[in-house]
């Protein structure tokens, strides 16, 4: 819900719209004239919304409005007015007001404008950061010279120029949202929003309310109107990540959105029709969800129409001083410090590691470095060398994975870090460079699967 500030010098007004506001959940704030809701906003105190009436003593609406403007640049203001001046509220409007509502009105009315100014200024919030995000992404490089990687930069390329389903492949920490972000930000829909769900954050219900949307009253908690992602992406794209975890009962409804561009919200009758490009991320091989009965094979084919493989880090160890010195301008740009170099014998030790965590790990480990190197303007050999003997082993402990499959060696690699943090999660994901969830999904993979995880802990 909204902090909302009320701003009026008639008690009964202040009182009355403070109730209504606060029924509906807002937190409310009053003041009884302009100057105080100027002391307020220079507290710094945030509002989601100002309500304030246009004839007050002292300081008057319009005078309030600019001063709100000047401190709050970005925060809806709703001007309360009589008949009489009327004109002057739609000459406010002008000037920064977002609407106005003449009085006398009834709890309904503005309950309706309060919703409707919350809405619209959500939305400019969302539509800011998503250009900024394609902005990014439109200069973000997708690092790597290798031969993998310019066959990946070419089907993006490709790719970009339809509005194809594509399906993203590819381990943790490849950058399969770098891909998914290139690929709309080099397309026609590049001026339309990009929004992202993450299927294995979400229950099911979460996750139906979050893409399809909700009327109000359509279960417990609903309060209020809630369009989904594929509404608000309409003309855009959509990225569903990690999308082997959406649950089956979802699956049909996901695949008529993607078939005929249509679906309802949830405890509506009423169709809606969508132009939206979707983008879907795993780190599983869907193959084999299809074969165990877990995802549908019609989603399947119908989302695994233009296939993107992303390498493993360990395939392209070629990219690895490339990636090197990306990160390193990165760290050397954002803290305003001195760019480091990697002395030889520290950058090829980081071309022999595997690699379990890819790039991600691989930044970590950058960075990790760039404040914690006491040797001025390097880094060395000596200070990133333990933090890729993972778990304490020896040298002798990594010639005896040789030959092992790479899935058993990363689970090797995780188990024991995890038994040398004492089974925390946040410090075991920190030390191999990966995201929390990310081992949380692993560990879930290999008790569904009917392997041992965490017995070691």
């Amino acid at each position: 819900m909204a902090r909302i500030l009320i701003v009026d010098d008639q008690e009964m007004m202040r009182d009355s719209l403070c109730a209504t506001l606060s029924r509906e959940g807002h937190e409310v704030v009053a003041a009884g004239d302009g100057q105080a809701a100027v002391a307020r906003l220079e507290g710094g105190g945030r509002f989601d919304l100002m309500i304030s009436d246009v004839k007050m003593p002292k300081m008057g609406g319009l005078e309030l409005l600019a001063e709100a403007k000047r401190l709050r640049p970005d925060m809806p203001v709703v001007l309360m007015t009589a008949f009489a001046t009327v004109s002057t509220a739609v000459e406010a409007m002008k000037v920064g007001a977002f609407d106005y509502i003449q009085k006398p009105f009834d709890g309904d009315q503005i309950k309706l404008l309060v919703d409707r100014t919350l809405d619209h200024s959500r939305l400019v919030r969302e539509n800011q950061a998503l250009r900024t995000m394609a902005e990014v992404a439109a200069t973000r490089p997708l690092v790597g010279s290798s031969e993998v990687m310019q066959q990946v930069r070419r089907r993006i390329d490709l790719v970009a120029r339809s509005s194809a389903t594509v399906l993203v492949c590819g381990e943790s920490g490849t950058g399969k949202e770098v891909v998914a972000r290139l690929i709309h930000a080099r397309s026609d829909r590049a001026e339309r929003p990009m929004l992202t769900v993450n299927c294995a954050a979400l229950s099911e219900n979460l996750l139906e309310s979050e893409l399809f949307g909700h009327e109000k009253g359509a279960f417990t908690g609903a309060d209020k109107l809630r369009r989904g992602r594929f509404e608000l992406a309409d003309g855009g794209s959509l990225l569903l990540d990690e999308i082997s975890e959406i649950a089956m009962s979802l699956q049909a409804k996901l695949l008529r959105v993607l078939q005929e561009s249509q679906f309802e919200r949830v405890g509506s009758s009423m169709t809606q029709q969508v132009d939206v490009r979707v983008i879907a991320t795993t780190n599983r091989i869907l193959e084999h969800a299809v074969n165990e009965g877990r995802f549908r094979q019609d989603l399947f084919y119908r989302l695994n129409v233009v296939p993107i493989e992303l390498p493993p880090l360990r395939q392209r160890l070629e990219d690895v001083p490339e990636l090197c010195r990306h990160f390193l301008h990165q760290v050397a740009k954002r803290d305003r410090g001195v760019f480091r170099h990697i002395e030889p014998e520290a950058m090829r030790l980081l071309q022999r590691y595997h690699w379990p965590g890819n790039v991600r790990e691989l930044q970590n480990i950058i960075e990790r470095a760039c404040i914690l190197e006491s040797e001025p303007g390097v880094i060395r050999e000596e200070t990133i060398r333990p933090w890729l003997r993972i778990g304490g082993g020896s040298p002798s402990d990594v010639a005896d994975l040789a030959g092992q499959p790479l899935a058993e060696i990363e689970k090797r690699v995780i188990l024991t870090t995890l038994e040398k943090f004492k089974g925390h999660r946040l410090k075991t994901a920190s030390a191999l460079g990966i995201g929390v969830r990310t081992l949380g999904m692993k560990l879930k993979k290999w008790r569904e699967d009917g392997e041992p995880a965490e017995a070691r802990v």
